[in-house]
């Protein structure tokens, strides 16, 4: 299609070459709501006890807490961002930001277990109507340089989530506002998510695929089912001990993943509008990208095995624990805020410096637990942080960045859906490597949970590895002309 220069009326926000002027007062807002779908991952883990004390909670209740809202983030998120893609992205986020703020005053006002698990769900569908707007909106706002600004902020956020995580749930949990304990840290989501709301309603220009049809809902359902077979079983097996009826739904989701592309092909040689694009991932770029995305969260697993290492190994609070991870989060929150500059002067080998960053990062860390390098502790952790602020924006732009604008919606849920996927897959299976090498006692030894965490980091450097190498192929490619 070609755009006609002389034409008075102007061109939809997706195909404006400089961008919305008003873009860089609406990015904010976006941000404000990618920074609620992570703050709400970490900051319950602090308050758990708390929950548990209160509402009478069974360790499963607790485990559900949690679990559910991952899973149920994890299966809608694709769906999600289809919908901006079909009926305007300004609407789907509006949308999505009332419903986070509903929910969250649900579960803070939860009267039991099961209240509070539904409140949690809610929060999970609500935030895959939220989250995947956000860079689609980023996608068809910015171009350029600006663009390359713009994803760095948005992975500064995924550092500033995990620091406000730790620190802001301990605040809130143990400094009792109001009268209240663990009901804060979801209530304080309410006044943020109303600022959210009303910036959003003045600052936000709509954007949306021309010429949107109707929602393909077989495939959301198929899809839906996919990503559940898979996705529930890697977030709750190794928790439930792998029982029969996890693996045979992990078994079963590749037949079910066969039936739903077969559907979205059918439907797209009958004139229908499939719910997701199929011929995205005849795109190399676009699908190693996925895979790069999927390998790089794997890397999850640490946060959960730091964490036990900490607290089990070396019997630091959890707060203490919290403050171990500084490191990590402030070199990752500085490299976000320089990664802009990096993408603009290394290109495509700013992933790649990335990864080998965070892989050198970890293997210091490994040296360091396994007391052939004591002192490299802080300096692991920081570089391995630094790996991860510029992954984030990188990874994300390899994407999202190539694709056509109508279809930025769904490549955004796509990525981030990856990303979960493969933080389930990571906590699933480093996280059972990790257990595995402690043994069935849980001895409470320190060196026990040194040789885990470090053939777990080991792990993580692997897969870091396997990530780099994938970048390195693709920035050797030339791109494909548009």
């Amino acid at each position: 299609m070609q755009l006609q220069a002389i034409e008075p009326t102007p061109l939809p926000a997706a195909r404006q070459p400089t961008g919305d002027p008003r873009r860089w007062l609406a990015l904010p807002v976006l941000l404000t709501g990618a920074l609620l779908p992570p703050l709400d991952f970490t900051i319950v883990n602090l308050a758990l006890p708390s929950i548990r004390q209160s509402l009478g909670a069974t360790s499963s209740d607790v485990q559900f807490v949690i679990s559910a809202y991952a899973a149920t983030y994890a299966v809608f998120l694709i769906t999600g961002g289809r919908l901006g893609d079909l009926y305007g992205r300004r609407r789907i986020f509006l949308i999505g930001v009332a419903g986070f703020t509903a929910a969250s005053a649900l579960c803070g006002a939860a009267w039991s277990p099961a209240a509070l698990i539904a409140g949690r769900i809610l929060q999970g569908v609500m935030a895959t109507v939220m989250a995947p707007q956000v860079l689609a909106s980023i996608r068809v706002l910015f171009q350029g340089a600006s663009q390359e600004r713009a994803l760095a902020l948005y992975g500064a956020v995924f550092g500033l989530a995990n620091l406000l995580g730790q620190v802001l749930g301990g605040i809130l949990v143990s400094s009792h506002p109001f009268g209240l304990a663990w009901q804060a840290i979801f209530l304080v989501n309410i006044p943020i998510g109303l600022a959210t709301l009303l910036g959003g309603w003045f600052l936000l220009r709509d954007s949306h695929a021309e010429h949107a049809q109707r929602l393909d809902a077989g495939g959301v359902v198929l899809l839906s089912l996919t990503l559940g077979l898979l996705v529930y079983p890697l977030i709750e097996g190794r928790e439930m001990g792998w029982p029969w009826w996890t693996v045979a739904m992990l078994a079963t989701s590749p037949a079910a993943l066969a039936f739903f592309v077969n559907f979205e092909r059918r439907l797209g040689q009958r004139g229908g509008s499939p719910l997701v694009e199929l011929s995205l991932f005849r795109q190399k770029r676009f699908t190693t990208g996925i895979v790069m995305a999927f390998a790089f969260y794997m890397q999850n697993a640490f946060f959960l095995t730091f964490s036990v290492y900490l607290q089990n190994g070396l019997h630091l609070t959890p707060m203490d624990a919290g403050i171990a991870t500084l490191p990590y989060v402030s070199g990752s929150f500085v490299a976000s805020l320089a990664s802009s500059y990096l993408m603009q002067r290394l290109g495509p080998y700013a992933l790649t410096l990335g990864f080998a960053l965070q892989a050198l990062g970890f293997a210091l860390l490994m040296l360091a637990v396994a007391s052939i390098l004591p002192a490299g502790r802080d300096a692991g952790l920081v570089g391995a942080g630094m790996g991860f602020g510029i992954i984030m924006p990188s990874v994300i732009k390899a994407v999202v960045g190539g694709v056509d604008p109508r279809h930025a919606g769904l490549a955004s849920g796509v990525v981030i859906s990856a990303l979960q996927i493969g933080s389930a897959l990571g906590i699933a299976v480093i996280g059972g490597v990790f257990y595995g090498a402690l043994g069935p006692s849980q001895t409470s030894a320190a060196y026990v949970y040194a040789h885990a965490f470090a053939l777990a980091l080991g792990c993580v450097v692997a897969v870091l590895v396997l990530g780099g190498a994938l970048s390195a192929s693709v920035a050797r490619e030339k791109p494909s002309p548009p």
